[in-house]
């Protein structure tokens, strides 16, 4: 059987293949009404192995290996799977309906948990935030002495000099002087401490965001954009860094100046203090309101510059179809549309700051104002010395004039806060595939003649998050060594069935066994050894060929890497590359083919050496001369060991063992390639017009 596609022309001019995807099963084959895809799973018949089963029959039995009849699935209803979106994961409400915490980028978070995640980054630093309150609380002291030293001056120092004596004016002056010194020294003191504290605790932020999004499960990835990820690791840490280095500050020196400069005005004058204090009383009610308004406003603004994020990213990782559709004007608007929301919540941020400034100066200024004019009156009648009404405004203005970077503090604190409850959010999920409480080890291939495993699927039943039921009650068995093409329509349920083997989910009831052991009772890094699948679209990273290759072992040395590509029959084309094994690929493996880049996939593979190979369509997207690269390098890698092939072209099911039909989450045809061709099932009608698109 010949592996080339014929072509046949489109009305548009184009070509397409003709005949070689098997997404055209669904055209072969009577579409299912509602109340067949709803079967009770109690009524089933079985189907000999390459027998046609017509969607609408009761559900056969699903056959183990070599095609012997087993007990079947049932019908399922239409899941994210079903409708098209084959294995594409747990499908999420579509954004802007606002029912979905993924799309409204909200993720829960438990109670307390944005104030846990402050103390968890602190805690490990307290002696060094200590260290640096302890040296702003030396500045204070030394900078709030300023006031108390001009008070002695007019009333002590400056009779003295009118009498002659000028040394308590000149210990006075050396007094301010030194104040002034120490205050410089200790604040420098101050800021080198506490941006160590700052930097260690956003290296350690970042660390966690990186190592627990690596972490989690697909489903997760599935639904959280990466430009959400990004937004949490780069524009929510940078408003904590806004924080910890500027607002902290502000909040200590407020603090201390509210309780040092309180006392001295108390011990200066009674009356003075008390009016002072109970002008706080105002200001502490305008605090409260900016911080209920605020937190609206800044939740909003995080979720805006994440949108902003998300557009750009989607934009720039899809800017070939954005060219090729000409889709710059349609993104243009849209990202203007979301640009626009993200500057009117800043401006909603900066009108909010606007009016508790304006708020909290005019409370400061009546009240300094007052007490200037009650004070002055006073010292007229003698009851008030005027080196104490000097140094209760001094200390006034300085205990009116923070207020200001209070504000400055609340903006950070509301800002850092809605970005730690988000941060919070995302360290709080888990993985829906948790690592085993009691690890199992797979059982010892004793007299094993190949590498490969056997896979039993039992009683398996799957559902995504939504309640679409992919999987109806499952049952597979795939002897060790043994290749496997499964194909079917789009929504079959074919790369879910592949997606549960590797154990990026969990199934929803029952078990995936290897060689006896449950997947989810085996260790995550020994399940990946076992385990490797190879995509449609194969993923490099930037750097040179080798360590890419190396991915699949990365304790492999040179040699070894070179044999893998030798095997797989890449070398050659690596070799012809500027700088060989050492040449960079670049962002996605950019600078080799499409092509090339599935060899260097498979060299990845081949040197993992897993009992199981997962191949998900992976030669569907390249050429004839690229597919039969590929197709040699396959019967090298699988050559051994347990394979599942999900396959769209015929001439990549030709290298199967056996090959498996799948229609709405069941398998209706079950046998060898021939055996199947042979029949009068779905199967050999692709088969037939495939052949005949070759004529």
């Amino acid at each position: 059987m010949t592996s080339s596609t014929a072509t046949t022309p489109q009305p548009d001019g184009g070509e397409t293949s003709a005949g070689t995807e098997l997404s055209e099963l669904s055209e072969l084959s009577d579409p299912k009404e509602p109340n067949e895809l709803k079967e009770s799973n109690e009524t089933r018949e079985h189907t000999e192995p390459g027998k046609h089963s017509e969607p609408g029959a009761t559900d056969p039995d699903v056959t183990g290996p070599g095609g012997t009849p087993r007990a079947a699935t049932g019908p399922g209803e239409a899941g994210p799977d079903a409708a098209g979106t084959d294995g594409a994961g747990p499908d999420a409400t579509r954004p802007g309906t606002g029912g979905d915490a993924f799309d409204r980028d909200a993720l829960p978070a438990p109670d307390g948990a944005t104030g846990a995640l402050l103390r968890s980054l602190l805690s490990p630093l307290r002696g060094r935030v200590v260290l640096a309150a302890v040296l702003l609380l030396l500045q204070q002291a030394a900078a709030q002495a300023g006031p108390l030293l001009v008070a002695f001056a007019i009333d002590r120092g400056v009779p003295a000099l009118r009498d002659g004596d000028h040394g308590p004016l000149v210990v006075i002056g050396a007094g301010y002087a030194v104040c002034a010194l120490g205050s410089g020294a200790f604040q420098y003191a101050f800021i080198r401490a506490s941006a160590r504290v700052n930097q260690d605790a956003l290296l350690d932020l970042r660390g966690r965001i990186f190592r627990h999004a690596q972490a989690l499960s697909l489903d997760f990835h599935e639904r959280y954009t990466s430009g959400r990820l990004i937004s949490r690791s780069t524009t929510d840490v940078e408003s904590l860094r806004e924080l910890l280095s500027e607002g902290l500050q502000e909040l200590l020196a407020v603090a201390m100046s509210f309780v040092y400069i309180s006392a001295m005005l108390l011990w200066l004058d009674l009356g003075i203090g008390s009016l002072a204090a109970l002008s706080f009383v105002p200001l502490y009610l305008l605090v409260q309101l900016y911080r209920r308004r605020a937190a609206t406003v800044f939740s909003t603004r995080s979720t805006a510059i994440a949108s902003v994020i998300v557009k750009f990213a989607e934009t720039m990782n899809g800017i070939r179809p954005v060219r090729a559709f000409r889709r710059e004007r349609a993104n243009d608007e849209h990202f203007r549309a979301l640009n626009d929301t993200h500057a009117r919540s800043n401006g909603d941020a900066m009108l909010e700051m606007a009016r508790y400034v304006v708020g909290s100066r005019l409370v400061g200024n009546t009240a300094v104002a007052g007490i200037v004019l009650w004070g002055a009156y006073r010292v007229v009648e003698g009851t008030l010395a005027l080196g104490v009404l000097a140094a209760s405004v001094l200390y006034l203005r300085r205990l009116y004039d923070p207020i200001d970077r209070l504000g400055m503090f609340l903006n950070s604190y509301e800002s850092a806060a809605a970005s730690l409850h988000k941060i919070a959010g995302l360290l709080a999920q888990t993985p829906s595939v948790p690592e085993p409480d009691r690890p199992a080890a797979l059982p010892e291939r004793a007299g094993a003649t190949g590498p490969g495993r056997e896979v039993v699927f039992e009683d398996v039943r799957f559902a995504y998050r939504t309640g679409g039921e992919v999987l109806p009650r499952f049952r597979l068995t795939i002897p060790a060594g043994q290749t496997v093409a499964v194909v079917g329509s789009t929504g079959a349920g074919k790369s879910t069935l592949a997606k549960l083997l590797a154990r990026f989910y969990d199934p929803t009831d029952g078990r995936v066994l290897l060689d006896g052991t449950d997947l989810r009772d085996l260790p995550v890094p020994e399940l990946r050894r076992g385990v490797v699948m190879v995509t449609q679209e194969a993923f490099l990273f930037s750097g040179t060929v080798a360590e890419n290759i190396a991915i699949g072992r990365p304790e492999a040395t040179r040699a070894e890497i070179e044999q893998a590509a030798k095997a797989i029959g890449a070398h050659d084309f690596v070799c012809g590359l500027p700088e060989g094994y050492d040449t960079d690929v670049r962002k996605r493996g950019g600078r080799i083919s499409a092509g090339q880049r599935q060899l260097v996939a498979f060299a990845r593979a081949l040197l993992a050496d897993p009992a199981v190979l997962i191949l998900d369509e992976a030669t569907s997207s390249l050429d004839i001369p690229g597919e039969r690269a590929v197709q040699r390098a396959m019967d090298t890698v699988l050559r051994g060991r347990t394979a599942i092939v999900i396959a769209h072209r015929l001439s990549t099911v030709e290298i199967a063992d056996r090959v498996l039909v799948m229609e709405g989450g069941r398998i209706v045809e079950d046998g060898s390639p021939a055996a199947l061709v042979d029949g009068a099932g779905r199967f050999a009608g692709l088969h037939r017009a495939w052949r005949e698109s070759l004529v």
